[in-house]
């Protein structure tokens, strides 16, 4: 229930396809999450790690989002979304 709950607050949950891949995330990172436009049910995503000395690494991320859910991500919540519909 704790993953759905961030998913209808506009959290992007994503696991790491490769576990190993956690140990490249450095504390003064950035995300550039270089797919994300093709955020669809199924398919992960792919994560670009921008170190604080300029270097890059590239992970892949895993999702359980559903197409519905997706909508609640673009939107930025669930509540958003509702929203965005009720003004319609």
């Amino acid at each position: 229930i704790h993953e759905t709950n961030l998913k209808k607050q506009g959290m992007l949950a994503l696991t790491f396809a490769n576990e190993s891949d956690f140990d490249k995330v450095q504390e003064d990172d950035r995300f550039d999450f270089t797919d994300l436009a093709q955020f669809t049910p199924g398919k992960p995503l792919t994560v670009v790690l921008i170190h604080k000395d300029g270097s890059k690494d590239t992970i892949i991320c895993n999702h359980t989002y559903n197409a519905h859910q997706i909508e609640w991500f673009k939107a930025g919540s669930a509540l958003n979304l509702i929203r965005a519909q009720q003004k319609k």
